[in-house]
């Protein structure tokens, strides 16, 4: 509770004076600046919920602006044996696929050796596909130094080993050196050559134990020193029974037309073909419609509360000049037709998009697929017009970059509203020092009135003292 002190001459609530005078000038000002307050906050809410959904309206046309997305193709017919996928090359069709044989990475195995026995002084050159290195062995070289040397180097000069990984597996027999290579097929099959300390790089003793080079034409001139584990293999398919295609690994791009085929299994004797089939898939239309209409329609209930007016309370927005501006735009754009090369025209109406007498739009998916089956490309042309002439996506992106952009007409009626909003806190800091000043000078001035009271209290009493000590004065008994 408030301790209040009444003046010491007069005897008057100078703090309850001087409060309810101060009040009676802020009440109405923060009155005045609060219902400002509200009505900013309200518009500023107000515009950025209209924003967000014109945003929303917008990204949903993007869809139909993309090239990318129109004209697509769907494949079927992935199995155990083969997985497909397509693009826009294919052209539809049916096919008959069988996998004749997967692709192999290429293993040799070498010959026993003990652990720590030397395997040889010289220079080992290895190769797989593209790709050749060697590497230098001492006397003192075992298979284990061998096996480090290829998976890590070094290597002589500025070659580098990026195809073939070395291991050692250990059986009874001894150490064995395994090299795979890292690539499949044929092409990456891998040549062994050496130049061994003892003279002779082909024999099966010191290094040349090690060789493997079947690249001569004339098996006779083969050197086979390690066994071949996995010999490298091809992936092969045939396609509709005839056409027979190979592929260093088992995917096979583009073979037909738009169409990548991975083979995964071998087909056996008793095994059905794998069966692909190739159709067009223009559902980007429609589901691309169908979102435009949604956020529309969002849009439209969104204005309608925005701007609604009547007995039953008004928007927020009601009568907002803004508001019924964007919303007239987009009713225009909304019935706008597009010239086509072929000299017809296209409007979201004849794609079947339909408005009630509410203006809540619907799609007409049967008038929507007869346009699409009677010409595609020219419904293409509607959304993204042709060579430099953009279409409808473009010219309604255009519209609506008009007020969603960053220094587009809403955001710059936002923006307008907070400066005005951030304004009022200058107002009350401005106001709040008036208020103290106006404080202080009351209390000054009714102190000094106090003081002026109790003085003349004080030559009363004085005066009355005098008076009674006059003589011939008679004291009224009490």
């Amino acid at each position: 509770m408030a301790i209040s002190f009444n003046g010491l001459g007069s005897g008057l609530a100078v703090s309850d004076i001087v409060d309810a005078l101060v009040n009676a000038e802020r009440t109405p000002f923060t009155s005045r600046l609060n219902r400002k307050e509200a009505t900013l906050t309200t518009d500023i809410s107000a515009a950025g919920a209209l924003k967000s959904a014109l945003e929303k309206l917008q990204t949903s046309m993007e869809a139909l602006g993309e090239v990318d997305n129109y004209q697509k193709r769907s494949i079927s017919g992935s199995d155990d044996f083969v997985s497909l996928s397509s693009d826009k090359n294919a052209q539809p069709g049916g096919y008959n696929v069988k996998v004749d044989a997967l692709a192999q990475a290429h293993k040799l195995s070498s010959p026993a050796f003990a652990a720590d026995e030397p395997i040889g002084s010289g220079v080992i050159t290895i190769s797989s596909g593209d790709n050749s290195f060697s590497t230098v062995l001492s006397p003192t070289n075992t298979l284990e130094d061998l096996r480090d040397q290829i998976n890590n180097g070094p290597f002589t000069g500025s070659d580098s080993n990026n195809s073939v990984t070395a291991t050692i597996v250990t059986t009874d027999a001894g150490q064995h050196l395994v090299l795979t290579s890292k690539e499949t097929g044929e092409e990456n099959a891998i040549s062994i050559t050496v130049q061994d300390g003892d003279g002779n790089n082909t024999d099966a003793s010191g290094l040349s134990r090690l060789a493997y080079d079947v690249s001569d034409a004339d098996p006779a001139n083969h050197v086979t020193n390690l066994t071949e584990v996995d010999a490298a293999q091809n992936a092969q398919i045939t396609i509709d029974g005839t056409l027979t295609v190979t592929s260093n690994t088992n995917e096979f791009k583009s073979v037909i037309d738009g169409v990548d085929i991975t083979a995964k299994k071998v087909h056996g004797t008793d095994d059905d073909n794998s069966t692909l089939k190739v159709t067009e898939n223009n559902n980007n239309i429609k589901a691309g419609l169908n979102s435009f209409i949604e956020s529309y329609n969002e849009l439209l209930e969104l204005s309608n509360n925005l701007g609604k007016s009547g007995e039953s309370g008004a928007g927020v927005m009601a009568g907002d000049s803004m508001l019924r501006g964007v919303m007239s735009k987009l009713r225009q754009q909304l019935t706008s037709e597009v010239s086509l090369s072929d000299g017809s025209s296209l409007s979201l109406s004849k794609l079947g998009v339909e408005a009630d007498r509410y203006g809540k739009l619907s799609l007409d998916t049967e008038r929507l697929n007869e346009q699409v089956e009677a010409d595609v490309d020219l419904v293409q042309e509607f959304f993204l017009g042709e060579g430099d002439e953009g279409g409808f996506a473009q010219s309604f992106d255009d519209l609506m970059s008009f007020y969603t952009d960053s220094d587009g007409i809403v955001q710059n009626r936002i923006n307008s509203k907070q400066t005005q909003l951030d304004g009022l806190d200058d107002e009350r800091i401005d106001f709040a020092r008036k208020m103290e000043s106006l404080e202080s000078r009351l209390y000054a001035q009714y102190n000094s009135m106090d003081l002026l009271v109790a003085q003349m209290n004080s030559t009363s009493s004085y005066v009355q003292a005098q008076l009674d000590n006059m003589p011939g004065v008679v004291k009224k008994s009490k």
